[in-house]
């Protein structure tokens, strides 16, 4: 399994008492020690995004406002996310993380990766910041395997929706996005009717689940709506989302995941594209411990290895909700031809 991490990204600093700080790698390091799988690990320092990488899913004008902004000094792009001098070299290694993985894939040099980045992407629009997000990484890995006629999935289970994810892809029938996140909740995206549009019409799915919802109902959604959605699309890669934050414990959100249910969904996600294909980018996860635990669930899972540090969750207090919601994205997706 592909390791990709850089000291670079220790060097975004997002602001006093902000939750997507640089003490997170070092929780997502204590998390890979812990994974057991240390051994089948090969570590690489991931390179610069370049700049028509960066193009295929961001204005020009903003990336070149941005490197401006950060070698000015930074300062706060919106209410939540703040940059400094190191910012922008942290979110071009980033962005830059998944097609250098990509490459390092096609040769051979393991069945999947993990990328331990930061700043998170998944927030990111096309023309701003948003949500402690700078460049959109999973985007960018996606738009540059599409170039090339890969069909991509991209399945994220953060506790947000990531609504910059969807909004780069919603016309677009050759990248499929799946988002399994708490509603109604930041940023206000993310409904069952959010579907795609024209070519991308069923290409978006989204399952959002009320605060309280456990593994149980996440299973499900797996079974009875994502595997059927992804025999239909075909994938060529499978790229991950990986926010830890739906973990019971993370100070952020109210979900009900443990860092079992995260190995269980990370297995379920690699089973929809082949070995090779595989790509998990982190994005949230604000309490360390569970950040730490859910990291070595995820980077066993990555390696081959079913590794719980916590027992797997029920289905919540929701879950009778959460349910009636995997069965309405069910019946929408699975009604278009």
């Amino acid at each position: 399994m592909l390791l990709g991490r850089h000291e670079a990204f220790a060097l975004h600093d997002s602001g006093r008492h902000h939750p997507e700080r640089p003490g997170r790698l070092a929780a997502v390091a204590e998390g890979v020690l812990a994974s057991g799988v240390v051994e089948d690990i090969v570590e690489f320092r991931p390179r610069r995004a370049h700049l028509e990488e960066l193009t295929r899913v961001h204005d020009g004008d903003y990336v070149s406002g941005l490197e401006v902004f950060c070698a000015e000094g930074g300062g706060m792009l919106d209410a939540d996310t703040t940059v400094s001098t190191g910012s922008y070299e942290a979110a071009l290694r980033a962005a830059g993380s998944g097609p250098d993985a990509i490459d390092r894939l096609r040769a051979g040099e393991a069945e999947a990766a993990f990328l331990a980045v930061r700043p998170p992407g998944h927030h990111a629009l096309v023309g701003r910041a948003m949500g402690f997000c700078l460049f959109n990484n999973v985007a960018v890995a996606a738009a540059s395997l599409a170039e090339v006629g890969e069909r991509v999935l991209i399945v994220d289970f953060d506790a947000h929706h990531g609504n910059g994810t969807q909004d780069i892809f919603y016309e677009r029938a050759d990248v499929c996005y799946v988002s399994l996140h708490q509603y109604p909740f930041y940023p206000g995206t993310g409904s069952l009717e959010e579907m795609g549009v024209g070519a991308g019409l069923g290409a978006t799915v989204n399952v959002p689940v009320p605060e309280g919802t456990g593994g149980d109902v996440y299973r499900a959604a797996f079974e009875t709506l994502i595997e059927p959605v992804a025999e239909r699309f075909d994938p060529t890669w499978v790229l991950i989302s990986a926010g830890f934050d739906g973990h019971r414990d993370d100070p952020l959100t109210d979900l009900g995941l443990s860092s079992g249910d995260f190995s269980d969904l990370t297995r379920r996600a690699l089973r929809l594209a082949p070995p090779g294909r595989r790509i998990a980018f982190l994005e949230g996860g604000y309490h360390l411990e569970a950040l730490a635990s859910s990291t070595a669930a995820c980077v066993a899972a990555l390696a081959g290895e079913a590794l719980r540090p916590e027992p797997l969750s029920g289905a919540g207090p929701s879950g009778t909700h959460g349910f009636e919601i995997v069965r309405a994205a069910r019946r929408l997706h699975l009604e278009i031809v």
